[in-house]
């Protein structure tokens, strides 16, 4: 018996499966992490490079986000920030 865990030296087939189960998944998140960053990356680099080009960067992320939206949803959000830079006199 294993003073650790308490399971016996040979696992039952279910706990067995159960661990490989588990271990599958667990390296399946990793990877995908790992995809994850490399994709950060690219996205950060193609920034760097229309900053580059004389593009704002805050700009571009701005369009990017709002192009995510759908139209009623981003109707919406125009109409909200709209009214609040009115209701502070900004516009």
């Amino acid at each position: 018996m294993d003073a650790v865990t308490g399971a016996s030296v040979q696992d039952e087939p279910a706990v067995r499966i159960a661990k490989d189960q588990l271990k599958a998944i667990i390296e399946r998140i990793e990877r995908l992490e790992e995809e994850k960053k490399t994709i950060s990356d690219d996205i950060r680099e193609v920034y760097a490079e229309a900053k580059g080009n004389g593009y704002d960067v805050k700009a571009l992320q701005t369009i990017v986000r709002m192009r995510k939206q759908d139209a009623n949803e981003r109707a919406e959000a125009e109409t909200i920030l709209e009214t609040y830079m009115q209701a502070l006199g900004m516009l």
